[in-house]
């Protein structure tokens, strides 16, 4: 079919499952607006403040979900507000596609108006980049970049579509995407002498890093841990793979580490570096690092052997495989005089003492986890918080904790939770911890989380300093703070306020508790769905909870929960796709003309066509799906007016769960901040 370089981009990008899309307009991508704008049923757009808060937002969707998270941006100043958040997403190894604008090929190279050579600036920090010149070109360049981001040892790809590109039209053929490449071969003699060396070690340690974090990889370390009682110590990146309280966990390594780790690796005799580079936070000194131990060094990409420090055995391959292959060949073993020396040590950890008559981290970030229980999802900017949030966390799960590691992006967290959310859908909660620094760098970002009604819940450590440096600057400095004083009068309060959230300040550990706890109430009100759909709702609850679930299709992800009906079958939504929102409703709608008499009775308002949606009207929806001849059978819709279409999937289902409850079968929705009582589902 012949088409122009703007429906092929949106045509590849839906091909590759992309449902949400970060970004920020601008000349050089109208074309491309344009066309997401006609297909906005399709992919979900989310509008952020800057295009590095943009950035940052598909670098927190992809460590949430382990799925290519994308961006959007024009040309010059908007191409290259992009790169912190892609050198972010390269030193940590996170899938992303960076799309951006450019001026027409004629243009390239002749200064016009923001023009910028982004492919050479990003050079250094991308797998690959590419400059689409024709428009024969860009589909399978764009497939090159999907492939490339999620190929071997993950990381980002930037793609520059001159303006002209995006207008011309050629044939387009679809495909399949191409199945994730990993590297699934190794050196099995390798990993069997690795195998010989730990079952005859005295003293193993497992060290890893953010390397394992995908969850093929979490299982295997896990065993290996158990089978041959290993403890294990781990990066800022590894955080939650093997999880808080688990007895081989002796905590994170390196300067911000604990005393245990540090000394078990000083002691240990055999080393296991699983997926992490020996980097200069954890390896202080490289020639002394391990120093009494045989090295072994697991990772999949062969240029990080033995970069940092010196290993006695390397092994080339995905953890996975690796670890996989090598736990068949491991002895079950015991290590009693090992174990009791780290139990020493680690009597000898720092262990904070609790104050209720004021704040301390370790006191606020356990209340946190008091509240939120082991499912939530904490991010983080980059400061002192950010270790203490790595120290104090009950880490429960490898994708529960997302930082900038390696190039320690302050301003990184509110974008990263952001995306996060989006990818995760408002019933997961996300907290985000920051310090006073880096929440002044891309607080901006709180305009799009109050837009699209995003329920992160922001804990500020206001000590008013650059806590961090000037940390450095008491111990090696003189105490000589050198503009870490910034002496700001800032009333993050009213800042919330100004931006539309709720803010609380807290002085001591009760206001804190207190606080948190009405923060996670208004989050619920705001954002987080009810995840048991037998749960007894009442009054203004029902009709919070309606409302929250209405706002879910929009490229977000939707609880694949059993749907209960009044006396009437159990409805299951497991193979609901929601990448596509609109088909995804019709599919929901199907499953839901399985009820007697087939038919459905359903009330929607209008007013729930999200904000950030490009949709001209309800109509214009209601028209796209019958154009499209989806909307076949007996529905019934009721709204404002005769043949509204519901705007979120999710209010086909909770109608039938609020029907059970509300014995006179009214459906609450929420108009003028009130709730309201309207039709009446006696059919049903």
């Amino acid at each position: 079919m012949q088409l122009n370089g703007s429906q092929i981009f949106v045509e590849v990008l839906c091909e590759q499952g992309v449902d949400t899309l970060f970004g920020y307009p601008g000349g050089a991508v109208l074309n491309l607006y344009d066309e997401l704008y006609k297909n906005s049923d399709r992919i979900t757009h989310v509008l952020t403040a800057h295009e590095q808060g943009a950035a940052h937002a598909a670098d927190g969707y992809a460590r949430a979900t382990g799925r290519t998270g994308v961006v959007l941006a024009t040309s010059g100043p908007g191409a290259t507000n992009l790169v912190t958040g892609i050198a972010t997403a390269y030193m940590d190894s996170v899938p992303m596609v960076a799309f951006t604008g450019n001026v027409a090929t004629t243009g390239l190279g002749k200064d016009g108006f923001q023009e910028a050579y982004i492919e050479g600036i990003t050079m250094p920090i991308t797998k690959h980049n590419f400059t689409v010149r024709r428009v024969e070109e860009l589909a399978d360049t764009m497939r090159s970049a999907f492939r490339i981001a999620q190929s071997g040892r993950k990381g980002p790809v930037l793609v520059d579509i001159p303006k002209d590109v995006t207008a011309a039209v050629c044939e387009f053929t679809p495909k399949k995407p191409e199945p994730i490449r990993t590297v699934t071969t190794f050196n099995a003699e390798r990993v069997k002498w690795a195998a010989d060396l730990i079952n005859a070690a005295q003293r193993p340690l497992v060290y890893f890093g953010g390397g394992v974090r995908s969850a093929a990889s979490c299982q295997p370390l896990r065993d290996l841990l158990k089978k041959a009682e290993i403890p294990a110590t781990y990066t800022l990146m590894a955080a939650g793979v093997v999880p808080y309280g688990d007895p081989m966990n002796i905590g994170m390594v390196g300067m911000h580490g604990c005393y245990t780790s540090n000394r078990a690796v000083a002691d240990c005799d055999v080393l296991i570096a699983v997926g992490t580079r020996f980097s200069d936070r954890v390896a202080l000194n490289p020639k002394t690092f391990a120093k009494n131990a045989t090295i072994i060094q697991i990772d999949i990409d062969p240029s990080e052997l033995g970069k940092n420090v010196e290993v006695d055995l390397s092994i080339v391959g995905d953890a996975a495989y690796v670890l996989n292959a090598m736990l068949p060949q491991i002895k079950e073993k015991k290590h009693p005089e090992w174990m009791a020396m780290i139990h020493e040590w680690q009597a000898q950890d720092y262990h904070p003492v609790s104050d209720p008559t004021r704040l301390m981290p370790h006191q606020v970030i356990g209340e946190v986890c008091n509240q939120c229980g082991p499912e939530a999802v904490y991010v983080t900017d980059v400061g002192q918080h950010q270790m203490w949030a790595a120290q104090y966390l009950r880490h429960a799960k490898s994708r529960g904790f997302i930082t900038s590691g390696g190039l320690g992006t302050m301003g990184f967290g509110y974008g990263a939770a952001i995306g996060a959310q989006m990818a995760l859908g408002r019933d997961q909660r996300v907290v985000m911890f920051t310090g006073d620094g880096s929440f002044h760098m891309n607080l901006n970002e709180a305009c799009t989380a109050v837009s699209y009604e995003l329920p992160i819940i922001t804990v500020i450590f206001n000590n008013s300093v650059l806590g961090m440096v000037r940390q450095w600057q008491t111990t090696f400095y003189g105490r000589r703070y050198s503009q870490t004083d910034p002496h700001r009068k800032t009333d993050f309060v009213k800042l919330a306020d100004g931006f539309g959230l709720k803010g609380y300040r807290c002085t001591n550990l009760p206001e804190f508790q207190a606080a948190f706890a009405d923060a996670l109430k208004q989050a619920q009100l705001n954002g987080y769905a009810e995840k048991d759909p037998t749960a007894d709702i009442e009054g203004h609850d029902a009709c919070r909870k309606i409302c929250i679930l209405a706002s879910l299709a929009f490229g977000t992800h939707v609880y694949p929960d059993s749907v209960y009906t009044e006396g009437i079958t159990k409805i299951t939504l497991q193979d609901v796709d929601f990448a596509d929102v609109w088909g995804g409703v019709i599919k929901l709608i199907g499953s839901v003309k399985k009820l007697e008499n087939g038919q459905v009775h359903i009330m929607v308002c209008p007013m729930f066509v999200h904000r950030g949606s490009q949709l001209a009207s309800v109509d214009d929806v209601f028209n796209g799906i019958m154009v499209r001849g989806d909307a076949t059978g007996d529905v019934v819709f009721y709204g404002k007016g005769a043949g509204k279409l519901p705007t979120a999937s999710a209010v086909v289902a909770d109608v039938i769960d609020c029907v059970k409850h509300f014995k006179a079968r009214k459906y609450l929705f929420w108009e003028d901040a009130k709730p309201n009582y309207v039709a009446d589902f006696g059919s049903m």
